[in-house]
C-alpha cells in the first residue's frame, strides 16, 4: 500500500489513496448497489467493523422526537456509573411533570402519580420501555434542577461525544423549534451506550413496564419478531414525522439503523426491517490496512528523523455490497509538521475512508514510534525550511 505525507505548515496535511477494486464490475450485485429506502433520512452503520453501509441525509439535522430521551438516559446512566444517583434514590412527581409529561399531555407518559416518589430505576424504565414524558422531566429536575438547566448538560455531553449537529432543548423529545439531532449522531449515540454501559444496556430490550397499574408493551417494534433485536427507540411527532434507532446484533455483527420522517409507524417498521436485511447479507469485508501497517507518514519538525510512520489501532477493514465496483479512497489528515520529542501512541491525525461518495471507515491514527529531538544541525535545517515555506506562503498569498 503507498504511503505519501505531505510536509505542510500549520495547515490540514492529507494524503489520497485510491483502493483498487479489481474484478468487482464482473460481479456486480445490481441487488446490493442499487438499494434504496423510502425513508426521507436513512443511516445505517455496522458498528463490528465500523462501517457506514448506507447514508441518506444523515448529517441533515431533524426533529429527533423520543429519541432524544438517548441523551436523558445516558446522563442518567453516567451519573449512576458516578456514583451521584443511585437505583433506589427516588424523586418526586411534580406538578410541571405530570401536567407536561404525564396524563393530561395526551402523550406518552409513565403514568405516575401526582406528588408520588418514583425510584431512578423506575423511572429510566419508564423512559427506555414506555417513552414517558412525565419520567424523563422527572430525572432531568432530579438531576440538574430543572429541565433547562438539564438541557444545558445534555449539550455539554453531546460536544464530549462528538455530536456536533445535535442541540438539545428539552429531556424528552417534545417538539422545539431548535431540538435538532442527525441520524449520525443519533446512531453514534446508540452505540456509545451500547458499548459504555454493557450492564443498563439491556434494559432498552425489556418488552414491558408496568406502573400504576398500567401496563405497557415496549414501543420498539423490531423487538417482537426481529432475530437479534435488543434496542432501542422510536419517536414521532407531528413537524418530524415517525422515527426509529433500532441495534440488532446477529451472527457476531451489531448493526445500527435510524429512520426519520417516515408517513406511518407501518413503514418506519418496514423500512427498518428492509434496511436491516440488506445490511445483514449483502455485504462482504475487504481490508484496506492490516494491523500495525503502516497508513501513511507524517512530517517532523526538530526530531532526529524528519518523518513519523501512522498506524491505526487495529486492521482497517470497511463492508462493501457484494459486487460493488465504488472507488474506495482514503485520506489521511493531521495538522503538520509535528514538532518533536513525539511519543509513540500519541494521537496524530485521523483516517477516513469514502466508499464512492459515502464516508464509511473514520478511526484514530497515532505515532508508531519515538521520535526524539534532533541535534542542533538538524533543528536548523528545519527551522530553515520553515522560514522558506512561510515566505513563499507570503508570496502566494499576494499573487
Amino acid at each position: 500500500m503507498a504511503r505519501l505525507a505531505s510536509p505542510l505548515k500549520g495547515v490540514c496535511a492529507g494524503l489520497a489513496l485510491v483502493v483498487a477494486a479489481a474484478g468487482a464490475a464482473q460481479a456486480a450485485s445490481a441487488a446490493a448497489k442499487d438499494f434504496k429506502t423510502a425513508a426521507p433520512i436513512a443511516y445505517l452503520y455496522d458498528v463490528t467493523s465500523g462501517s457506514v453501509l448506507y447514508a441518506k441525509q444523515a448529517d441533515l439535522p431533524s426533529p429527533p422526537a423520543s429519541m432524544a430521551t438517548l441523551m436523558t438516559v445516558e446522563l442518567v446512566f453516567q451519573a449512576l456509573d458516578d456514583g451521584r444517583l443511585k437505583p433506589d434514590q427516588t424523586f418526586k412527581i411534580t406538578e410541571d411533570a405530570w401536567r407536561r409529561g404525564g396524563a393530561p399531555s395526551r402523550g406518552s407518559a409513565m403514568f405516575a402519580k401526582l406528588n408520588s416518589e418514583v425510584a431512578v430505576a423506575d423511572l429510566l424504565r419508564g423512559v427506555i420501555v414506555q417513552s414517558g414524558g412525565d419520567a424523563a422531566i422527572t430525572l432531568a429536575a432530579g438531576l440538574a434542577g430543572s429541565e433547562p438547566a438539564f438541557a444545558e448538560l445534555m449539550n455539554a455531553r453531546a460536544r464530549e461525544l462528538g455530536l456536533a449537529r445535535s442541540t438539545f432543548r428539552n429531556a424528552t423529545g417534545q417538539p422545539d423549534p431548535e431540538q435538532r439531532m442527525t441520524a449520525r449522531d443519533v446512531a453514534k449515540l446508540a452505540e456509545h451506550l451500547v458499548r459504555s454501559y454493557p450492564d443498563r444496556y439491556p434494559t432498552f430490550r425489556e418488552p414491558e413496564f408496568t406502573w400504576n397499574k398500567i401496563s405497557q408493551r415496549n414501543r420498539n417494534p423490531l423487538l417482537a419478531d426481529y432475530a437479534g433485536a435488543d434496542g432501542l427507540k422510536t419517536g414521532w411527532t407531528e413537524d418530524g414525522g415517525f422515527s426509529l434507532v433500532g441495534s440488532v446484533f446477529r451472527d457476531g455483527r451489531r448493526l445500527i439503523v435510524v429512520l426519520m420522517g417516515l408517513e406511518t409507524a407501518k413503514a418506519r417498521s418496514d423500512e427498518a426491517r428492509k434496511l436491516l436485511d440488506w445490511g445483514f447479507t449483502a455485504f462482504e469485508e475487504r481490508q484496506i490496512f492490516a494491523a500495525d501497517e503502516a497508513v501513511a507518514e507524517a512530517r517532523v519538525f526538530g526530531g532526529e528523523r524528519r518523518y513519523v510512520p501512522l498506524v491505526a489501532s487495529g486492521p482497517v477493514a470497511l463492508l462493501t455490497p457484494k459486487g460493488d465496483d465504488a472507488r474506495i479512497v482514503a485520506r489521511v489528515t493531521y495538522d503538520g509538521p509535528l514538532q518533536a520529542p513525539i511519543a509513540r501512541g500519541t494521537r496524530v491525525g485521523t483516517l477516513r475512508v469514502w466508499r464512492g461518495e459515502t464516508l464509511t471507515v473514520e478511526t484514530a491514527l497515532t505515532a508508531a514510534e519515538d521520535v526524539a529531538v534532533g541535534d542542533l544541525g538538524r533543528r536548523a535545517v528545519d527551522g530553515a525550511l520553515e522560514l522558506v515555506g512561510d515566505l513563499f506562503g507570503q508570496v502566494a498569498a499576494k499573487i
